[in-house]
């Protein structure tokens, strides 16, 4: 391999990606502006869900319980109404995704330290947020549960240790304050490095067949693998550039913690790199057009990426058959790893095996890609 030719034909690249706006905004806007959606509207938390209150009795009791609802952050009470029918209507209007009802004898039941029970409907047409509703619910209740025993077994002269002869003490390791944030922008820059890696990759060679440019590159005296290599090396940098600013914009404007090594973290985007532009590659080669080059490449490098690699969808809960094909998709071992390193704070030699699925699979693509263009019309 001749250097030099090499690296006229990476400073030919770069100079088109310059000129070209369209890949000027690939490279420098595209990742930014999606990793703040992403950042900002890929949430899974709920807060201040709308709170609809229908309180039989009125009590001071069932008014305590319902401050319980007001103080947390989780919970908004936005109306009490006076009949069963509002709560229902203003579930089907969408005005609230929580219903309380409190029925009537709710004091006196407490008061005998019988069981009671208070009616809680939840609007299920997104299961998440539904789940999360039910979930800081039942929190709620609970927490107001154990004082009201608490107090009962004061009143009759009973020890307080009876209340509770056995707890859990919970201790979060990794995403101690349960954000989702946290879980979903390392899972993020992966996509965008998807995303930029395919789209860019993916116009090169499609672009010289487009412009009339094929001959002129076919006639020099460059082999193919110089003109692979060449063409690649520019959007690796672009693409390390890219992740660096990602990782800032995650920790520095997300707050998402970052423990692991920033070597760990550039190898194996380096490693991911090199499939996603080398993927992209023989996309261009096999199409002719750039408009089809790019659409052949979103649909190979996005869509599995964004379904099968956890990082929107827990592997571990998929159905077996799905569970297996996510071992021969590449970006899951970038996303394992991306986390990892965000959050567990895990070195290189934490992630051999991530690494290793990564190397092998950029040794297949680079064997693949090199053959997959000829100097010949």
């Amino acid at each position: 391999m001749n250097w030099r030719r090499t690296a006229a034909i990476g400073r030919k690249e770069f100079i088109q990606v310059r000129r070209d706006s369209r890949s000027l905004l690939i490279a420098v806007l595209l990742p930014l502006i999606q990793i703040l959606m992403l950042g900002y509207g890929a949430r899974l938390d709920a807060d201040h869900i709308p709170v609809y209150v229908f309180d039989q009795e009125g009590s001071q009791d069932s008014q305590a319980l319902l401050k319980r609802f007001q103080a947390s952050r989780y919970f908004d009470v936005i109306q009490v109404v006076d009949n069963y029918p509002a709560i229902t209507r203003a579930i089907d209007a969408d005005r609230c995704k929580l219903g309380l009802v409190i029925p009537w004898d709710f004091s006196e039941r407490l008061n005998d330290a019988h069981r009671t029970a208070v009616q809680a409907l939840i609007d299920g047409t997104d299961d998440n947020s539904a789940q999360l509703a039910e979930g800081y619910a039942q929190a709620v209740v609970e927490g107001y549960s154990n004082d009201v025993q608490l107090k009962w077994f004061a009143i009759h002269g009973m020890s307080q240790q009876a209340v509770a002869p056995l707890a859990v003490d919970y201790r979060t390791w990794f995403n101690e304050e349960l954000e989702s944030k946290n879980f979903i922008i390392p899972g993020a820059i992966a996509l965008v490095m998807a995303l930029m890696g395919a789209l860019l990759s993916s116009l090169t060679i499609a672009r010289e067949w487009e412009r009339g440019t094929m001959e002129q590159l076919i006639a020099t005296p460059a082999t193919a693998m110089e003109i692979m290599t060449g063409k690649l090396v520019p959007y690796l940098v672009i693409g390390l550039f890219d992740a660096a600013l990602c990782t800032v914009f995650a920790v520095g404007w997300f707050n998402t913690p970052f423990r692991g090594s920033v070597t760990a973290l550039f190898v194996t985007t380096v490693m991911f790199l090199i499939v996603i532009l080398g993927i992209g590659y023989m996309i261009s080669v096999a199409t002719k057009s750039q408009l089809g080059a790019s659409q052949y490449a979103l649909l190979v490098t996005l869509l599995p990426t964004s379904l099968l690699s956890g990082f929107a969808f827990p592997i571990d809960q998929m159905p077996g058959p799905i569970r297996a094909i996510t071992y021969v998709v590449y970006s899951r071992y970038y996303v394992t790893a991306l986390k990892a390193i965000f959050l567990a704070g895990a070195g290189t030699r934490d992630l051999i095996p991530e690494i290793s699925a990564m190397a092998v699979y950029a040794v297949v693509i680079g064997f693949f890609a090199t053959r997959a263009f000829r100097k010949s019309l």
